[in-house]
């Protein structure tokens, strides 16, 4: 970086691709970092992503290309080049996973913790994308090379049920019904603390003002998310919750249920680990480490299929690991 807080020689020569779309506004306030106000302008992209195409040259202030660092003064004039992605190729990988339901129509798989649904734009590690494509014949025809069939998604760290489109048509019909809300989501969620035994989060939900990575509902302006839950189980340190999802936002229930004050067990991004250190009771961090993961697990999925129009539901049993932590925390039945 030069001293005057302009890129180096070096990033200036990075090379960058074609530019898919170019997006151009004015400093309305000053003081701030460069990276913060693009990314409070732009809130779809992440700060680290922000600081990635800065880094790569494709970010100007007033005609000169600027660092994250910068601070432009009111006025200034900011043009983001958004570069092409280029997707790359999927492979097939045997994964085995469990199908709970399949038709000619469409596949329903208890998607195992620990593995994402489907690639990023660098396709880094095996997803349940890959493991689909080995396992169903022609899907990778389907509503595109990264997320053949994918209807809906569940985070890396979940587990359950999970369905897939074996055609165009019952891709678009699927994805109609959890547009329109008709289609049952049931979870089962393992939290800290105390909820009532029955209850409804309605709230706005958007990114988070300062971490980019989660989601809050402590926000002025956002999308409604609702959950509703009920206690199943419960113990001097935690609860065992039956959950329906009336909408379908990113993280929902885990901002939900943290904002609440009930954070997930082991959850990382939403401080549920910060109740399983070395202060906290013993039961809560045996049952931590055998959990290992966010406990929620997708427990039941209902919907009608997209060609006979019946209703299906189809339930995933609780994976070992959570039954475990259930187990040592006396939630178990």
């Amino acid at each position: 970086m030069s001293p005057r807080g302009r890129p180096s020689r070096k990033q200036r020569a990075r090379p960058v691709g074609a530019i898919a779309e170019r997006r151009e506004f004015v400093v309305s306030g000053s003081g701030e970092r460069l990276d913060k106000i693009i990314a409070a302008q732009y809130p779809e992209f992440s700060r680290a992503r922000v600081q990635q195409l800065i880094e790569a040259g494709c970010v100007d202030v007033d005609g000169l290309e600027a660092a994250s660092s910068l601070r432009p003064s009111v006025g200034a004039r900011v043009v983001v080049r958004v570069p092409e992605v280029r997707a790359p190729r999927v492979d097939p990988v045997r994964l085995d996973l469990p199908v709970l339901f399949e038709d000619s129509s469409l596949l329903v798989i208890d998607k195992p913790a620990g593995l994402a649904v489907h690639p990023g734009a660098g396709g880094e590690g095996e997803t349940v994308v890959h493991g689909l494509l080995h396992q169903v014949a022609d899907l990778r025809g389907v509503g595109g090379e990264l997320r053949p069939g994918i209807v809906h998604r569940l985070d890396k760290d979940t587990s359950g049920c999970l369905v897939v489109a074996k055609t165009e048509p019952a891709l678009r019909a699927l994805q109609a019904q959890f547009k329109a809300r008709s289609v049952e989501k049931r979870y089962r969620a393992l939290v800290h603390g105390a909820p009532p035994d029955s209850g409804e989060l309605d709230t706005l939900i958007a990114r988070h003002a300062t971490d980019r990575k989660r989601f809050s509902t402590k926000v002025r302006a956002g999308r409604r998310a609702v959950t509703r839950f009920t206690v199943l189980a419960r113990s001097a340190f935690a609860a065992w919750l039956d959950v329906e999802l009336l909408t379908g936002r990113t993280h929902q229930i885990r901002a939900h249920f943290a904002d609440a004050g009930w954070p997930l067990f082991c959850d990382k991004l939403y401080g549920g680990v910060r109740r399983e250190g070395p202060s906290a009771p013993e039961l809560v961090r045996k049952a931590a480490a055998a959990l290992g993961r966010q406990g929620l697990h997708a427990f039941r999925l209902a919907f009608d299929h997209p060609v006979t129009g019946k209703r299906l539901a189809c339930e995933a049993p609780l994976p070992g690991d959570i039954q475990a932590a259930l187990a040592i925390l006396g939630l178990a039945k």
